[in-house]
C-alpha cells in the first residue's frame, strides 16, 4: 500500500472514532467494520430521502368515474 493510502486510510479510520486496539491489524478490523456501519446509515438515509423528495408533492388521483347526473 503507498503511503498516501495509508496515510489517508489512518485519517479515516481516525475520524470514525478512537482506535479500537492497540494491535494495528485488529485496529483496522474494527475501523473496516464501522464504515460498513457508517454506509449502511448513508445509503439508508438516501433512500429515506429520495423516496421524501419523490413523493413531495403527491396528489392521490381520483380514478373513480364521475356520474354523469340526469
Amino acid at each position: 500500500m503507498s503511503k498516501k493510502k495509508k496515510t489517508l486510510w489512518r485519517v479515516w479510520a481516525n475520524a470514525l472514532g478512537q482506535k479500537g486496539s492497540k494491535c494495528d491489524k485488529e485496529a483496522d478490523r474494527i475501523a473496516i467494520v464501522r464504515t460498513v456501519i457508517f454506509v449502511t446509515y448513508l445509503v439508508t438515509n438516501i433512500a429515506i430521502v429520495a423516496n421524501a423528495v419523490r413523493h413531495w408533492n403527491d396528489v392521490p388521483l381520483n380514478n373513480t368515474q364521475c356520474e354523469v347526473q340526469k
